[in-house]
């Protein structure tokens, strides 16, 4: 009796396991019985080709973890959960990539993440980034992590420093990894609500002065004070020296003017915390 109920036991896990494996009822027939959730970049019929070997087969038959590496293989997904849902369907969520700022390429403008995942320009899509050049796709991956993670506490530190000032910055130049070098527009206008005497007076004929592109040598951390000092100091510098092109903030309470034009334009400033009289004097 114990030998027949084995054996009824085994026969009838063998036609059940038979039925999940073999029955139409639980195979992967048609693309949409791939269910697909949270994507908003990520085109459906990219994830839907990666079951296409699966197709006919039953969902049990579905190597889960094969197909969510590969889905993670797709440049704008950072993770993914693959999941079967009985009879016949497979479940995908896919949490998608953040991209935080544009990528000049040549002439063409990628996104890219904070892990320098460079990812393609959705056809629908609107994003207001700076652009950020000095990466590229030849460059490894860990490299590319260093220098974006970088731009992110820069992006970070100058909007808590002063909120919106992230708006005055054009373009972040990343080649260096101790030297992130920044062009700001505009900060006249990052001036307005704590300006000096000097600029607020300014006549209106250093218009174009107070506007143009100004390039900013950042190093590699403390951005946000640097921020602020350049903010605080940028009157008294165009008071000073004239036309600012560039400053190198590199140095400790320290700053150089115009350090990329030719030599005879460089000027000292020391103490980026001293007062518009005492920085005048220590520049002369």
């Amino acid at each position: 009796m114990w030998s027949v109920l084995a054996l009824a036991g085994v026969s009838v896990a063998y036609l059940f396991a038979h039925f999940l494996l073999a029955s139409p009822e639980t195979a992967l027939v048609h693309p949409d019985q791939v269910e697909i959730a949270s994507n908003h970049y990520v085109s459906a019929a990219s994830v839907v080709q990666i079951f296409a070997p699966d197709r006919g087969h039953s969902i049990l038959r579905v190597p889960l973890s094969q197909r969510r590496r590969q889905i993670e293989a797709i440049p704008w997904v950072e993770h993914a959960t693959v999941r079967r849902a009985f009879p016949n369907k497979i479940e995908v969520d896919i949490s998608e990539r953040t991209p935080i700022a544009f990528l000049r390429q040549s002439n063409d403008l990628a996104l890219v993440d904070a892990h320098g995942v460079i990812l393609d320009r959705p056809v629908e899509g609107t994003f207001h980034f700076p652009v950020v050049t000095g990466i590229s796709t030849d460059m490894p991956q860990d490299d590319r992590e260093i220098r974006m993670q970088m731009f992110s506490a820069f992006s970070q530190q100058v909007d808590s420093a002063r909120p919106g000032s992230m708006d005055l910055v054009s373009e972040v130049d990343l080649s260096d990894a101790n030297d992130l070098r920044v062009t700001i527009t505009g900060l006249q206008n990052a001036t307005v609500s704590g300006a000096t005497s000097s600029e607020a007076d300014a006549p209106s004929g250093n218009a174009a002065q107070v506007d143009s592109p100004i390039l900013v040598h950042f190093g590699d951390g403390d951005f946000g004070a640097k921020y602020q000092s350049l903010v605080d100091n940028i009157a008294q510098w165009r008071a000073t020296v004239g036309r600012v092109e560039s400053v190198d903030l590199r140095f400790v309470k320290e700053a150089v003017v115009n350090p990329d034009t030719t030599a005879a334009a460089h000027v000292h400033v020391a103490k980026l915390v001293t007062t518009t009289k005492q920085a005048a004097k220590k520049s002369r």
